[in-house]
C-alpha cells in the first residue's frame, strides 16, 4: 500500500514545483519589481550574472553635455534578442539615481524608484533589441551623469549595469 502512494506523492511534488516557477517567472514578465532599484540586479529565481562587459549591448546618448533641464535622448542597442530591462540614470558624483524619463518606447513602463518616473522597464517579455528613450534632467544642477542599463536575457542570464559614457553637465555656477 505505501509503494502505491510514493508515485502519487512524487507526481504532486513535481507539480508543485512546476507551478511555482511558472508563477515565479511570470511575475517579473510584466516589469522589474521594486527591490531591483538600488542595485539594478533580477530578482529571479537561479538567475546567472555575466560579465558587465559584454559585446551586445550597449546604451547611449548623441549628447556628450546638457543643461539642466534638457531632454536627452537615449539609445539601447543589442546584436542579440532580450526579454526584460531595468533603465535609470545616476550621478557620477554619487550614483544616485537621478532625474525622468519623458518618453519610452512601446514595451516598456515607468518605474517609481526615488521620484515618479526616474526608472524604465519592460512591460512584457516580448523579444526586444533597439530601443529609445528621453530622459530630462532635473532643473536644478545634479553635475555629471551616465545611463545604466541592466539586461535580462532569459529568465536565467543577465547583465547587470551596462554603463554609457558620461554626459557632463553644462551651466553650473
Amino acid at each position: 500500500m505505501e509503494d502505491g502512494r510514493r508515485p502519487h506523492i512524487a507526481i504532486v511534488g513535481w507539480a508543485c514545483t512546476i507551478l511555482c516557477l511558472v508563477s515565479y517567472a511570470a511575475a517579473f514578465s510584466h516589469g522589474a519589481s521594486l527591490s531591483a532599484c538600488t542595485d539594478m540586479t533580477p530578482k529571479h529565481l537561479r538567475v546567472q550574472l555575466h560579465s558587465p562587459s559584454n559585446n551586445y549591448v550597449t546604451v547611449h546618448t548623441n549628447m556628450s553635455f546638457y543643461f539642466p533641464g534638457d531632454k536627452v535622448p537615449v539609445t539601447v542597442r543589442s546584436t542579440r534578442d532580450f526579454m526584460g530591462f531595468l533603465l535609470q540614470a545616476r550621478k557620477v558624483s554619487n550614483d544616485e539615481i537621478a532625474g525622468t524619463f519623458v518618453f519610452i518606447p512601446p514595451g516598456s513602463k515607468l518605474l517609481t524608484c526615488f521620484e515618479d518616473g526616474d526608472t524604465v522597464t519592460h512591460s512584457d517579455k516580448s523579444l526586444k533589441r533597439n530601443l529609445s528613450f528621453v530622459w530630462k534632467a532635473p532643473d536644478q544642477p545634479i553635475g555629471d551623469i551616465k545611463f545604466f542599463i541592466s539586461v535580462v536575457q532569459s529568465y536565467f542570464v543577465y547583465w547587470a549595469k551596462i554603463e554609457s559614457a558620461i554626459v557632463a553637465q553644462r551651466g553650473q555656477n
